[in-house]
């Protein structure tokens, strides 16, 4: 069926409620917008599905959400009545209709005969993952849209090890949602129902205290830092997010009592009123947590984002001000700390291993091979990094000791396998208090690994491509840059590319010309290696010098994502090479875009 159809379809449909209809209505004299509402399904990708609010096969609502745990039902189903008892958690952050979608969600699994564990009010991502483990379920489901603005929201689903699906998973729930039906076609009861049948059970102070004690258990050096904690001024932020209550309990455990709370974010709000994007990546992000913290003169600042997953950190200099550290810095910065303190504390294992991205920086991995911890890479995604630590439990190869995203992500312990911005909270306070201790701060400390392993900085840009044609404009440029990479970008010569939807990794070189032998050499890029990896729409150009660029759609938003990581001998060098290799790779994909 056409768009136009599908939306007529809506219209006289008794199935879809008043409101809904009167959302369509507003729209009948406006083409484009029916047949972006309408063009296609909103897609359940490797982890779930986000899009923006609104009526329509292509947004998020009630009757989306419900077709979609229609199919996760089924799937979870044909695994097992003994594997669907087990039952499913389901958790909601602060977006608009949160809280609706989870108890939609609760209704339609409740009618399929699957037990749910709902909480009452909103909790984040990261406990959401470790109750699924705590209760030994067979699955869990997050209704969030990570940082995304405002007008947007998701539904994450997990796995019984507390990760978010794997591609099997994945694939397996996709066909079991495209053999639903229709949306008129799922079963739902109602939330007394549920609960009167014994299927919906609500959970209660004891999931926070287990989850609580499981954090607490990582800080590294708890009674060095309580003399530095209690006066060690903090500010802190949750964006107006779920954060607000954990993150201010586990400060509070490990004695710091000096925590300034921005009063206008700090309650739940969908609407995100005091910031452009709630995103800890975003400095603007951190406009009123920079005026609160100038008050109290705070050495550290920490922002959180929405479903508290994420954590965005600035510092205070000599000078007094405050200097933002990127994703890649603060997880460097962590690894040094945590496998410092693991060696002197505990010792670390010989088979430790930190894993990281291949969009992730390289100065983490540099610090870990100091410490004699292997260093290993997943695709973008910390579903990926749950992955491994599952293979690592299940082979016994390596012991996890950290993870981390330049995209603000970071998981220390395996109480979660998603990456947990409590966790992260704690120990970046902790951190900060232990060199406070030794009359450092922590740009001082990342001054003494840039010394010790070289400098090493990243930049990501986003280029939003909206609709349709935005899906095709990032679809040509990935198409463009795979038939045509460059041979040469910003001054710096491509070493190899790694195309991670072929799996093979190619190099330049010289083969023989068949049309014609005496000129024998011809310029080529030859596969020579593969990659062992899901595959997946990504391409990265390994540059000289150890430098490197990479380019990727987005898997949550409409964008499309350049990612650049220089090594310099200094930081002026490496700032340098850094906007010349960035400017050619935008100017290079702008004229794909345009051609």
């Amino acid at each position: 069926m056409q768009p136009y159809e599908i939306y007529q379809e809506w219209l006289q449909s008794p199935y879809f409620d008043d409101a809904t209809k009167d959302e369509l209505r507003s729209i009948a004299n406006d083409p484009t917008e029916i047949e972006d509402r309408f063009f296609r399904e909103l897609t359940f990708g490797t982890g779930g599905i986000r899009g923006v609010l609104g009526a329509g096969t292509n947004r998020m609502n009630s009757y989306v959400v419900r077709k979609a745990t229609q199919g996760i039902a089924e799937y979870i189903l044909s695994l097992g009545a003994d594997f669907a008892a087990r039952g499913v958690v389901v958790a909601y952050d602060n977006r608009h209709k949160s809280e609706e979608f989870s108890q939609e969600t609760a209704c339609v699994l409740a009618a399929n005969g699957i037990p749910v564990y709902l909480f009452q009010s909103l909790r984040p991502v990261p406990q959401l993952s470790f109750t699924v483990r705590h209760l030994q379920a067979c699955a869990g489901i997050m209704i969030t849209a990570s940082h995304n603005p405002a007008e947007y929201n998701g539904y994450k689903v997990y796995w019984q090890d507390g990760a978010q699906i794997a591609n099997e998973q994945a694939n397996a729930i996709i066909r079991a949602i495209e053999r639903v039906p229709g949306y008129d076609s799922v079963g739902v009861c109602s939330l007394d129902q549920g609960g009167k049948q014994g299927l919906i059970r609500w959970l209660d102070e004891r999931a926070d205290e287990a989850y609580y004690a499981e954090v607490l258990k990582l800080s590294v050096f708890p009674t060095e830092i309580a003399p530095i904690a209690k006066n060690y001024p903090i500010v802190y932020t949750p964006l107006h997010g779920t954060g607000n209550l954990p993150v201010r309990h586990v400060l509070q455990e490990l004695g710091f009592t000096s925590v300034h709370i921005v009063a206008e974010q700090e309650r739940p709000d969908g609407a995100f009123p005091t910031v452009s994007s709630p995103n800890p990546e975003d400095p603007l992000a951190f406009n009123m947590a920079l005026q609160l913290a100038k008050q109290h003169e705070a050495a550290l600042i920490i922002a959180t984002d929405p479903d508290c997953d994420r954590l965005g950190v600035m510092v205070r200099d000599d000078q007094g001000e405050y200097r933002m550290l990127t994703g890649n810095q603060t997880g460097a910065l962590l690894t040094h700390y945590l496998l410092s303190g693991k060696q002197i504390t505990t010792g670390l294992p010989e088979n430790g291993a930190l894993i990281t991205t291949i969009v992730t920086g390289d100065l983490g991995p540099q610090i870990a091979r100091k410490y004699g911890v292997k260093s290993l890479k997943t695709l973008t995604g910390f579903k990926y990094i749950g992955e491994k630590i599952r293979e690592f439990e299940e082979t016994g190869a390596y012991s996890y000791l950290f993870g981390y995203e330049e995209s603000y992500g970071y998981l220390a312990g395996t109480h979660a396998r998603d990456k947990d911005g409590v966790v992260a909270a704690m120990l970046v306070c902790e951190m900060a208090a232990y060199y406070a201790g030794q009359s450092k701060n922590l740009l001082q400390v990342l001054q003494e690994l840039y010394a010790e392993h070289g400098c090493y900085i990243e930049e990501t840009r986003s280029i939003t491509l909206k609709g349709k044609s935005g899906m095709e404009k990032i679809a040509l440029v990935m198409n463009t840059l795979r038939m045509n990479s460059p041979a040469v970008v910003g001054g710096l010569a491509v070493k190899t590319i790694e195309d991670y939807l072929t799996s093979k990794v190619y190099e330049f070189s010289f083969v023989e010309s068949e049309q014609s032998k005496e000129q024998n050499q011809k310029a080529a890029w030859i596969a020579c290696e593969e990659i062992d990896l899901p595959k997946e729409n990504v391409i990265k150009l390994l540059l000289d010098q150890g430098s490197w660029v990479c380019v990727r759609p987005s898997g949550t938003e409409p964008k499309l994502k350049v990612y650049v990581g220089i090594k310099g001998s200094c930081q002026d060098n490496a700032n340098e090479v850094l906007i010349k290799v960035r400017e050619f790779m935008l100017e290079l994909v702008e004229q794909m875009i345009q051609d």
